[in-house]
């Protein structure tokens, strides 16, 4: 994960080692939040002592880890979020029809964010973790979502990144066909194996709201391409339809 700039509010700092915390798949050690923050020592430490208050950080093998406050979070966000309720029953329409794993995920800052994971009923399946994230860079999803955001936010997306570049990530011109297009496939550009196809999700005024994305083993999945491919479209489009009811 590459440095963050450091920011001036005391609030946004907070925040900003909270989900830097967050997004990690393990404990993270004091140095590792500092040089993935940029914040300075004497900072990071206060702000880890406020999250420890509140419980949602939490001392894990001399490391810091998301703390139980974390559950109450995802259990009031899983009550009472709307776009999760009404994709739902769509969600699990699409894997009875696929037979493979689905998934509704959110853009949030640089982040492509799992909020909802309805896995395959096949033995070998492929599913992207509810709560996972990763940066908008690279993968069906992550570049559905950019695709379709304003072009003033996806170009400070494309603009911020400032590690060695990927031969996967991706690029303006990729994007715009994208966005024509109204879907973006990859196939293992996250995970080796792993095939997606992912479809926007609007809100009133064409306002993106998320992407829904197939996901599924590169072989069972590239004899079915343009049929899943349809599937994933349709069903996106049925649940904005549904939404702006």
């Amino acid at each position: 994960m590459s440095t963050r700039p450091v920011t001036t509010s005391p609030q946004d700092r907070l925040l900003q080692v909270l989900a830097t915390v967050a997004q990690s798949s393990g404990a993270l050690s004091a140095a590792e939040l500092g040089a993935m923050t940029g914040l300075p020592k004497s900072s990071l430490y206060r702000q880890l002592a406020r999250l420890r208050h509140w419980g949602f950080v939490q001392e894990v093998d001399g490391g810091y880890a998301p703390g139980p406050m974390g559950l109450q979070l995802a259990q009031g966000f899983d009550a009472t979020s709307h776009l999760v309720q009404e994709a739902r029953e769509d969600m699990h329409k699409l894997v009875r029809q696929s037979g493979e794993s689905v998934g509704l995920i959110v853009a949030v800052n640089d982040r492509a964010i799992c909020i909802e994971m309805l896995e395959s009923p096949q033995a070998l399946r492929c599913s992207f973790e509810k709560g996972r994230s990763v940066a908008l860079r690279r993968g069906a999803t992550a570049k559905c979502l950019l695709a379709h955001l304003p072009q003033a936010r996806r170009r400070a997306v494309l603009d911020a990144a400032d590690d060695e570049p990927h031969p996967r990530d991706a690029t303006w011109e990729e994007l715009e066909v994208i966005r024509q297009a109204g879907y973006a496939r990859s196939q293992s550009e996250i995970d080796e194996g792993v095939w997606g196809a992912s479809a926007p999700i609007f809100g009133g005024g064409q306002h993106l709201l998320g992407c829904l994305t197939l996901m599924a083993p590169v072989a069972r999945a590239l004899p079915r391409e343009a049929e899943l491919t349809q599937m994933v479209i349709v069903a996106a489009a049925r649940i904005s339809r549904n939404l702006n009811l």
